[in-house]
């Protein structure tokens, strides 16, 4: 009988699930999804090969499963960094900050391309977590613009845009000493896109 991980059969297997996405994180990152195997990541998280099958076919599913909880808890993390925050202009320069403070923690594993190493279907549910994290920052703006923090814009064209520049591997690919002055020149750059004038300039 396989041995039960805590005190229960649903704590049994959240520690599973956490044990593997812990090695699937050790191993994305360090080798690529492609040299990725469901044995080894059973053998780096120490359970066993049957107890990994029972909860992910594939590897494909075991990365689905991965990215949906960490976009799931990134999200909420965000929600509440930007709903504690007292205004537009500070709502979008957290949304911004923690952007890119994800994107300088997570490096692009190497290998192919997520795009390319999933099925269609898999690749569009990995996508579809960014959709929340748009609608937070359509939300942002709509309520500047409703202030009259932010000029009138469209949203159709500026969201896209600031999106793009959020995800410009560039602004973080520096030293960390440097990585919060890069991060404030994107946040500057981005405000004044929207029509945020600097403190101290007329009105």
């Amino acid at each position: 009988m396989p041995k039960i991980i805590g005190g229960s059969l649903h704590e049994h297997r959240e520690q599973v699930r956490t044990r593997v996405f812990d090695a699937l994180r050790n191993q994305l990152y360090e080798r690529g999804f492609d040299a990725i195997t469901l044995a080894g990541v059973a053998a780096e998280a120490g359970v066993g090969r049957t107890a990994i099958y029972n909860h992910f076919p594939d590897k494909e599913h075991l990365l689905v499963a991965f990215v949906e909880q960490e976009a799931a808890q990134y999200v909420t993390r965000l929600s509440e960094a930007v709903a504690a925050a007292p205004d537009p202009v500070e709502k979008l320069a957290t949304f911004v900050r923690l952007q890119l403070r994800s994107l300088a923690d997570h490096h692009l594993p190497p290998g192919s391309t997520l795009a390319s190493a999933l099925a269609p279907s898999s690749y569009r549910r990995i996508a579809a977590h960014a959709d929340p994290i748009t609608e937070e920052l359509r939300g942002i703006l709509a309520e500047g613009v409703a202030s009259g923090v932010f000029p009138e814009q469209d949203p159709a064209i500026v969201v896209p845009m600031i999106t793009a520049a959020l995800g410009a591997r560039q602004v973080v690919d520096v030293p960390p000493e440097e990585l919060e002055a890069a991060i404030g020149t994107a946040l500057a750059f981005i405000l004044r896109a929207v029509g945020v004038k600097p403190a101290g300039s007329p009105k």
